[in-house]
């Protein structure tokens, strides 16, 4: 059983999970292909310019995750600073309604802003796991929010597909894209009420007389003495490594599926069953977890992520898109969810906002980078299963530091 806070907890992802697949992954990348081939851009330029987008939105969040982390570990900062970035995402999601069919920048500068929101409030929503759970519960109650996540995205995705595929509504295209935009952001926002009632930061530090000041003076000091939390620091390089390939593969699948001449309404479909995949696989890799710890699985993930980069270079069927979206389901969630709580046991509990800026800055970074090899591989060469097989290069010191934890 869950308690009222990790209940409330849990259903954040369920809510927030609706923009990951409509926005990141599904409706809003196949759109902007289609607008951008509207504007005579080329699919392999579009793809580059997709990603180059992610590392923008991506980077500017990141140079504020440690600042605000520091900040937000002042009592009542935390849910402030999750509000804040939450309501922008929503906004910025809303927004994609009013963008006119030719304006490809115009959708590219709010989706970096959406998803700036989107990643600035799960700074926040991470940190929250300290403040709901205990350190025995921490790998099941995060792993249930990554697979709960899963589940309840497909909700809207599925209400979506329907409409497509049926055309049970006599509307156009871009309207039906519109409606989904507009289900994505009521199932966010509605779902998120809970959080704001039950989850309360309970692990905090004292308000200072000028927290901003305050917050750069203990961030600077934790820099200076990194060497005194040896284990946390080997931990976020490791994870630097290896989360950037579960990253840039999730943001770039749409594009890349296009680009094999996948249809719009098989790739819906195909990021549908994935869905539907992680949501058992990420329940067990919490209680594998349990039995053989929360590192050995993030390694047999990142061992599953290496294949999946290796079969790319051959991919170029429906069926090996369909068999690499499976591999991707079975170790997406679980690789994130454990990841997650292992490091929220490591770190100092009253400092978790700062510890979790640090954690996402390292996220974010590999992330910026991922997509942008990918995007400058794939205009180089022309072939995008070149740029997703370029993302094994980021592997080769991932085992080395994780195994050092």
């Amino acid at each position: 059983m869950y308690t009222k806070e990790e209940k409330s907890w849990i259903l954040q992802d369920w809510a927030n999970s609706a923009y990951s697949i409509m926005i990141t992954t599904a409706i809003l990348p196949i759109y902007f292909k289609s607008v951008a081939a509207n504007a005579g851009i080329s699919d392999s330029l579009s793809t580059a310019y997709w990603g180059y987008t992610n590392s923008v939105g991506t980077l500017l969040i990141s140079c504020l995750a440690p600042i605000l982390g520091t900040i937000a570990d002042y009592q009542f900062f935390k849910k402030r600073f999750f509000s804040l970035f939450t309501c922008l995402g929503v906004a910025c999601t809303l927004s994609f309604m009013f963008v006119p069919y030719d304006g490809w920048l115009m959708l590219l500068g709010l989706y970096a802003l959406s998803l700036i929101g989107f990643s600035g409030a799960n700074i926040f929503y991470d940190s929250f796991l300290i403040d709901v759970t205990t350190n025995e519960r921490m790998d099941r109650i995060s792993s249930a929010g990554y697979a709960y996540g899963y589940l309840g995205s497909s909700i809207p995705f599925i209400a979506f597909i329907v409409l497509k595929v049926t055309g049970i509504l006599p509307i156009e295209e871009v309207t039906l894209v519109n409606i989904g935009f507009l289900m994505t952001a009521i199932w966010w926002l509605g779902f998120t009420i809970p959080f704001f009632k039950n989850v309360h930061q309970i692990h905090y530090l004292k308000k200072a007389k000028n927290p901003i000041q305050m917050s750069f003076k203990r961030l600077f000091n934790t820099l200076r003495q990194i060497r005194s939390y040896r284990t946390i620091a080997l931990f976020l390089i490791a994870y630097f490594f290896y989360i950037d390939g579960v990253d840039t593969i999730f943001r770039m699948a749409t594009s890349y599926g296009i680009d094999l001449g996948i249809s719009a309404t098989t790739l819906i479909l195909i990021l549908l069953v994935t869905q539907l995949i992680a949501f058992p696989f990420t329940i067990l890799y919490g209680f594998f977890a349990k039995k053989w710890g929360a590192k050995c699985m993030i390694l047999v993930a990142i061992v599953i992520y290496l294949i999946i980069c290796i079969y790319a270079v051959f991919m170029d069927t429906v069926v090996d898109f369909w068999i690499l979206a499976i591999l991707v389901g079975t170790s997406q969630g679980g690789i994130q969810a454990l990841s997650r709580s292992f490091y929220g046991k490591i770190i100092p509990k009253e400092r978790s906002n700062e510890f979790y800026g640090f954690y996402n800055i390292f996220g974010k970074f590999s992330a910026i980078i991922g997509p942008a090899l990918l995007g400058v591989i794939t205009q180089l060469t022309g072939n995008t299963s070149y740029g997703v097989a370029s993302l094994i290069v980021l592997a080769t010191y991932r085992k080395h530091f994780l195994r050092s934890c």
